[in-house]
């Protein structure tokens, strides 16, 4: 979900990040099909990967696994000292200025959809200021029906992830409400995100030098993105 900065609240001890989110309840999510949307985005040869907003390193840990190396971002430490096997950098995206490019780049978490314009902006020009010319920046948005077909539920073996409610709120904005079930603990998350047409997507991608070059999956979640060079 987009990390936006908006209410959390929620049972269970531990660090909370700037944005409001439980370190503990990240700490546990498995990885999902991210590293499958990275193989098949990647060019082949592809090795050096920057994530951005990696949070506790739940698919950081499966790239690293996969042989990838990973800079993983986050602007909290908390979350950081959780990441094992990659090089990790202390930063908000939108600050980020690293002086090196990478073969991919990886915009996750539905980051793309934050309230805020120029706080997007600065996300994708920090993705453009960070791939390579011949590299690619994978960005995972709301997919087909992403807030019409809810409740939804998705099932993990320690629990289920289960998106509740999307109430718009004006502005062009909406309210989502979503629940993390683990066995010994449940934690609720409220967020705002803004939606994006295929027509905006690919406008805010040519503000930052970027252009849609397909989506990887049927519901239109993965984007493959390159540089305009």
């Amino acid at each position: 979900m987009a990390r936006i900065r908006e209410g959390y609240r929620g049972e269970g001890p531990g660090a909370f990040t700037p944005d409001g989110c439980a370190v503990d309840m990240y700490d546990r999510l498995p990885v999902r099909e991210e590293p499958e949307m990275i193989a098949l985005g990647a060019r082949e040869g592809a090795r050096t990967l920057l994530e951005l907003g990696c949070g506790a390193g739940r698919v950081t840990h499966a790239l690293v696994e996969r042989g990838w190396e990973v800079t993983a971002v986050d602007e909290s430490s908390e979350m950081l000292d959780r990441v094992r096997g990659a090089k990790t950098v202390l930063s908000t995206i939108e600050d980020l200025r690293l002086g090196e490019r990478f073969d991919v780049v990886l915009l996750a978490s539905y980051l793309v959809h934050t309230v805020e314009p120029a706080f997007r902006r600065a996300m994708l020009d920090a993705c453009r200021a960070h791939v390579a010319d011949d590299g690619v920046v994978l960005i995972q948005r709301e997919g087909v029906g992403w807030h019409d077909q809810l409740p939804r539920i998705s099932r993990h073996p320690d629990g289920a992830v289960k998106i509740l409610s999307s109430e718009p709120i004006g502005d062009g904005v909406r309210a989502v409400h979503i629940e993390y079930e683990f066995k010994d603990a449940t934690w609720v998350h409220e967020f705002r995100c803004r939606p994006l047409t295929d027509e905006e997507f690919e406008a805010i991608l040519a503000e930052s030098n970027l252009a849609l070059d397909g989506h990887l999956d049927e519901l239109r979640t993965w984007a493959r993105v390159l540089p305009v060079v």
